[in-house]
């Protein structure tokens, strides 16, 4: 039997307004050795990376209140933040038009939350971070 255990000590930036989830995947990242910023709000975790925040991978929802994930992610690339980073929307939107535009705006992958479950959300993450030099 394979050991699916994963040892990681990435720095996680989640964004996304559902509690119950960034309480969920920051517990799952946590038991991984990844040290975890949760956030609910786009602008609050936009602020930490115009701050100086250097997380390896950032986590992004895109429906979320304040602002989309794809705002988020336009911002972050125009203003050259969180340069290095992983950025992998984590959301519902599974549409081919929603997957290019994250892809074009520079997203490092796209995870659907639905046909995921938290293990399978760190796999991936682990995995995409990691062929990005990471």
């Amino acid at each position: 039997m394979a050991d699916d255990t994963i040892n990681a000590s990435y720095s996680v930036l989640l964004v996304d307004d559902d509690k119950f989830l960034l309480d969920m995947y920051t517990l799952k990242f946590r038991e991984s050795g990844c040290t975890v910023d949760a956030v609910a709000d786009p602008l609050k975790a936009l602020e930490m990376l115009q701050k100086g925040a250097k997380p390896d991978i950032i986590l992004l929802d895109v429906v979320m209140p304040s602002m989309t994930g794809f705002e988020f992610l336009e911002k972050v690339r125009a203003e050259e933040l969180a340069e290095g980073a992983s950025i992998i929307m984590l959301t519902n939107q599974g549409q081919k038009e929603d997957i290019n535009k994250a892809m074009t705006l520079g997203a490092a992958g796209y995870i659907i939350k639905a046909s995921a479950i938290p293990s399978e959300v760190l796999k991936k993450a682990i995995a995409i971070a990691d062929g990005n030099g990471k």
